[in-house]
């Protein structure tokens, strides 16, 4: 958790029963040198919102999503004060269920209509909504962010029929995907597994100026996205583009949309057919990297030769730290895969996260190892939803 949201928890912690909003704010705002967008104060850590009600449940308008947009950038305090404690819920659009009021008309092209505090999730994915978890629930939302949400809370506030389909698991189907692990922890443990992390590791070293360029693009999703082309990306013009773009202090960079597909680098061998997806991760930041889409892993390892791994690039400020290639059922990796059926609409099973911690000791401290019997109970867990 960054000092000043710490500070801040701490600081309205420390004034329960004050049972005075106003009063409240003005400490808050005294303490911290925040700007004050009418019923929004904020800084460059947090941005934070103050209702009242005697008890810890309030319905009030809290504000309008058009307005979130602006802070959602940044971990969005709702601080309920009440007579005898004050509250702070997390309250980025990750954490909301729905648009209430005047919402009518929310449409992913017009951003319409406010929340309510009974629109705030209290628990998100097994994980309290509370300031002890703060820090880890806005490192879930920082990967999705605004337009990542704003589909899911169009569908969810008018009941918009949702896009996708949601993959059907026959018997036939179910069998090759309850396979899988035994599979992964077979390629793991073959020679093709060291051919196919000697291709992405040359990869790295021939991009690595470039690479570690790119490491200081503010944007977390363009940056990635520029890291993965550089390693996995086939097209050779638009490689040159970014690599000039780079050089010009990424002024430019061009607009360029990616697959969205399962994995950046497909490799086939003699008994596998492998999908491999690139991610990147800055190891002195706290982030969760986005991992993959249920239903299309599912639909992938239906095929009896299918080996899903993944391949990450550790960077640090001057230097590529380590690269780790490793089986999405990677012992350590499957314990920290974050389900996020919240995020999903009606036709997914949704989406998945890594735990940032998990994936900088993979980096350091590369293992393989897979724990097939969880691996599979992962996956029957996953086909039930």
């Amino acid at each position: 958790m960054n000092d000043a949201l710490q500070e801040l928890l701490a600081l309205i912690k420390g004034h329960h029963g004050i049972n005075d909003k106003a009063q409240l704010a003005r400490i808050v705002f005294d303490a911290f040198g925040l700007t004050r967008d009418r019923s929004v104060y904020y800084c460059a850590d947090f941005a934070i919102r103050f209702s009242s009600s005697a008890s810890r449940n309030f319905g009030n308008t809290v504000l309008s999503l058009s307005n979130l947009r602006k802070y959602d950038d940044r971990p969005f305090i709702v601080c309920l004060v009440t007579p005898a404690e004050n509250y702070c819920l997390l309250a980025n659009t990750t954490l909301l269920k729905k648009i209430s009021h005047s919402s009518q008309q929310l449409r992913e092209n017009n951003i319409r209509g406010s929340f309510n505090g009974s629109d705030i999730a209290r628990d998100f994915e097994g994980i309290a909504n509370a300031p002890e978890n703060i820090d880890r629930l806005f490192d879930i939302h920082a990967t999705i962010g605004f337009e990542g949400n704003l589909a899911r809370l169009v569908e969810a506030t008018n009941n918009i029929s949702p896009t996708g389909i949601k993959f059907v698991v026959s018997e036939t189907a179910a069998t090759a995907i309850l396979a899988a692990p035994e599979r992964a922890a077979r390629f793991v443990q073959s020679e093709y597994c060291g051919v196919l992390k000697a291709e992405l590791d040359a990869q790295v070293s021939k991009f690595q100026s470039e690479i570690l360029l790119a490491a200081l693009i503010e944007n977390v999703n363009v940056r990635g996205r520029v890291i993965e082309y550089l390693i996995a990306g086939e097209d050779e013009a638009l490689h040159q583009n970014l690599i000039a773009a780079l050089k010009a202090g990424d002024r430019g960079i061009p607009e360029f949309k990616t697959d969205n597909a399962l994995g950046d680098y497909t490799r086939l061998f003699p008994a596998y057919h492998t999908e491999t997806d690139v991610k990147t991760k800055l190891m002195i930041l706290s982030s969760n990297p986005k991992a993959y889409n249920l239903d299309k892993m599912l639909e992938f390892l239906t095929n009896s030769r299918s080996v899903f791994m993944f391949y990450f690039v550790g960077v640090d400020p001057g230097i590529t730290v380590n690269t780790v290639l490793v089986s999405m059922f990677q012992e350590k990796l499957l314990r920290s895969t974050i389900l996020l059926k919240h995020w999903a609409g009606r036709n997914s099973r949704g989406v998945t996260q890594f735990e940032g911690t998990t994936i900088n000791e993979l980096i350091v401290n590369p293992e393989l190892a897979i724990n097939t019997e969880e691996a599979r109970q992962f996956l029957q867990q996953v086909v039930a939803l």
